[in-house]
């Protein structure tokens, strides 16, 4: 087994947030192997792709570039990829856990019959011994114990973000997993550093049958909603009490130049829309400030939001699982403290 792979994901040429985060990863994961950090990219005016993703670390990337291929077709990129995959032979392969990852991945990994860990929130690499118990035709009871080395740790929530559990694909290569967007940090690793491009042939594997759907137009909307980039999330869950209150939240987050989020309760109470929605089945962030308002922080949330720089949690409860990941922590209620906190910042601030 050799490399390990990114699929890139690109709209007309540009590299995917998440995708250059899992770059990021990789790179570490890929020196901790002591193998290249491979990527591969499907679409159409590709000529850019170096000077976007060389800088991760990247040494080799794999480009099939061609009119046919943009818009993201799922046939033609799921032969591409598996016949890459066949051919270079990878160790890890990595996908975005998107809307397209979700489509691409499971298919890929069903063509190679091999497993697929979903939606990880971390990656890690290590070892584990597999413990068989078998009974010989004497009648003796014997372990045996079977070794593997620089196993891919998919970490990933489970039993409805109750536990945390760890996946491990002993038998069969590559190992892959989708990964949620926002949960790895993006870090160049060289400003300087340059790989290899590599031009797939791929016109002998696909045909024109691959190209079922023909595609008539395309409607792309931008969200106003944009919770990853904001310096500052001031998010309410169900103790807010009501969507009238949930206007607290936002009249502090303008003051404060930031979003407003919700936990998933709040969200199913109606306060606020899903687009703001911030945990496991929302979006993950990692602001400079996260101000928490009346969310009890099960760990579907956190995991969303823990890796914020600084948290502060405003809560009638002062045992709630939130505070014990706060740095600041305000024990009332949100509708006497917020308003108290908005007259502050409008008076202070410039």
């Amino acid at each position: 087994m050799n490399n390990l792979f990114v699929f890139c994901e690109t709209e007309n040429g540009v590299v995917a947030d998440v995708s250059l985060e899992l770059l990021s990863k990789g790179k570490k994961l890929a020196q901790t192997l002591g193998c290249k950090l491979e990527a591969i990219a499907v679409d159409y005016n590709l000529y850019n792709i170096g000077r976007q993703i060389f800088k991760y670390g990247v040494d080799v990337i794999h480009v099939a570039d061609d009119r046919k291929l943009a818009p993201y077709q799922t046939l033609p990129t799921q032969k591409i990829i598996c016949d890459l995959v066949k051919q270079e032979q990878p160790q890890i392969m990595l996908f975005g856990a998107t809307s397209i990852g979700r489509d691409l991945a499971p298919r890929v990994a069903s063509a190679l019959r091999c497993g697929l860990t979903a939606d990880c929130t971390s990656l890690e690499i290590g070892d584990h011994e597999e413990k068989k118990t078998v009974k010989e035709e004497n009648g003796e009871i014997k372990q045996i114990v079977t070794p593997y080395k620089d196993l891919l740790y998919q970490i990933r929530p489970a039993f409805g973000g109750n536990i945390i559990a760890t996946i491990l694909n002993l038998h069969t290569r590559p190992q892959m997993a989708t990964v949620r967007e926002g949960v790895m940090k993006k870090e160049v690793f060289d400003e300087n550093y340059k790989g290899e491009i590599k031009k797939i042939d791929w016109q002998k594997s696909v045909t024109d049958l691959d190209f079922a759907v023909e595609i008539i137009s395309r409607h792309i909307e931008k969200s106003k909603i944009n919770l990853k980039a904001a310096p500052v999330i001031v998010a309410g869950g169900y103790g807010v009490g009501s969507k009238e209150n949930f206007q607290l939240l936002h009249e502090l987050a303008e003051v404060l130049g930031g979003q407003v989020g919700a936990s998933r309760a709040a969200v199913d109470a109606g306060f606020c829309e899903h687009e703001r929605q911030i945990g496991q089945t929302g979006v993950t962030v990692r602001p400079k400030l996260y101000i928490a308002c009346g969310i009890s922080g099960q760990v579907q949330h956190r995991a969303g939001m823990q890796e914020s720089s600084i948290i502060v949690s405003i809560n009638t409860d002062e045992n709630a699982p939130i505070n014990a990941i706060a740095d600041y922590v305000v024990t009332g209620d949100v509708a006497t403290v917020l308003p108290k906190m908005i007259k502050y910042y409008k008076a202070n601030s410039k």
